[in-house]
């Protein structure tokens, strides 16, 4: 099995760890592994099953920075690295990414597979390779959205349709964890994980809604998990203290973090195509106070796994946090709610449904045209379940 990557592997990313976590489980599985991305840290330890395809270089791309990696080199080692591999399927992430994936789409000769991430109605980046992408789309057996936004982004920008199977959660990874030192405290504690300085992970607005809250509550503090600078400029200086700014964490210390907020908050503006944070803070158990943004509200089963608030309002924010640190007993039910729903998401069943589709393809040539995901299957099989309705069983 090939799977390409195409953003920078040292690089912490949705992308990059959705693409680490399905190999790790396709291996446990028994399968044979080898994941192709860029690599710009030499020093950066890998994966066995990682092999690097050159150094990226950092491009703006659909509302953040990608680091990307292109040009000739590239596209040898791409190349190089199928012929080598002789893989029965290749599996390529983000197509439409100007980088490895959409090398190896036009160097791809075998099985093809090909999941999209993106949500975005006006990618530009998108919009921008749509015609290289629609050539290559007649390569692909099979396409997979990760959400049913990412799915109409592509059926927008470049026609065709996708099976619809989720970003998947390592549920055992998350759900049992000691919390951090001295949290969540008896003030109570509101939880934040995120890449700091990139303003569609909505910082800003919980920020603000902190800075209404904390006057009110003497002991309230905010626990802040991710890599970049945050502006605190507009927090008083009287309240900064109890702004406590971890940076970037490893894999252990984030399943701490969920662990030690009495609530979670997810405040997105937008962009995103599922959640994958969500996920994990509800394999943890955490009682989550989210943006309504549509990726989030499905995940969050409509607000039955968490609550919800109106996108970028810092004031229904604050109303809505507050009720939640108010309500041992309601936010007990939402950690239990949370549980149960993240098992839909374990990639222990979200690499089985992949796994079908990889059986489907080689099942026959699957041209575009067959099932709605450009899949010949057989009829009675759970992958011809999948790919009739589009979405999980």
């Amino acid at each position: 099995m090939g799977i390409v990557c195409p953003y920078a592997w040292d690089v912490p990313g949705g992308v990059q760890q959705h693409v680490g976590d399905l190999a790790e489980t396709l291996i446990r599985m028994g399968h044979e592994v080898s994941v192709l991305a860029p690599v710009g840290d030499p020093g950066h330890l890998l994966p066995d099953y990682l092999v690097p395809a050159g150094r990226p270089v950092p491009v703006p791309y659909n509302g953040s920075v990608a680091r990307l990696s292109f040009g000739p080199r590239t596209a040898a080692r791409v190349r190089r690295w199928i012929a080598e591999g002789g893989f029965d399927v290749l599996h390529i992430h983000e197509p439409a990414a100007p980088s490895v994936s959409l090398l190896a789409c036009w160097a791809a000769d075998g099985p093809l597979v090909a999941t999209f991430h993106t949500s975005n109605p006006r990618s530009r980046a998108m919009s921008a390779t749509s015609t290289a992408l629609r050539s290559v789309l007649e390569k692909i057996n099979a396409r997979v959205a990760v959400s049913e936004s990412a799915r109409r982004t592509l059926v927008e920008h470049v026609g065709g349709d996708a099976v619809l199977i989720p970003n998947g959660v390592s549920v055992r990874r998350f759900e049992r964890a000691e919390p951090l030192p001295g949290w969540p405290g008896q003030g109570g504690s509101i939880g934040f994980l995120g890449r700091l300085d990139e303003p569609r992970k909505g910082l800003a607005t919980l920020l603000a809604a902190f800075t209404r809250l904390a006057p009110h509550r003497p002991g309230l503090r905010l626990l802040v998990a991710g890599p970049g600078e945050p502006d605190l400029s507009g927090v008083p200086e009287s309240l900064r203290e109890r702004v406590v700014l971890l940076g970037r964490i490893d894999d252990a210390d984030k399943a701490r973090a969920y662990h030690s907020a009495d609530v979670f908050c997810a405040p997105n503006l937008g962009g995103e195509s599922f959640g994958i944070v969500l996920t994990e803070a509800m394999a943890a158990g955490a009682a989550i106070v989210a943006s309504d943004i549509p990726a989030f509200a499905a995940v969050l089963a409509g607000g039955g796994a968490g609550d919800l608030f109106r996108v970028g309002d810092p004031d229904h924010l604050a109303e809505r946090a507050g009720a939640l640190l108010d309500a041992p007993g309601r936010r007990a039910e939402l950690s239990e709610a949370a549980r149960k729903a993240v098992r839909a998401y374990d990639w222990e069943t979200v690499a089985a449904d992949i796994a079908h589709v990889y059986e489907t393809v080689l099942m026959g040539d699957g041209r575009d045209g067959e099932r709605p995901g450009g899949v010949r299957v057989d009829s009675g099989s759970r992958a011809a379940a999948l790919l009739r309705r589009g979405e999980r069983p």
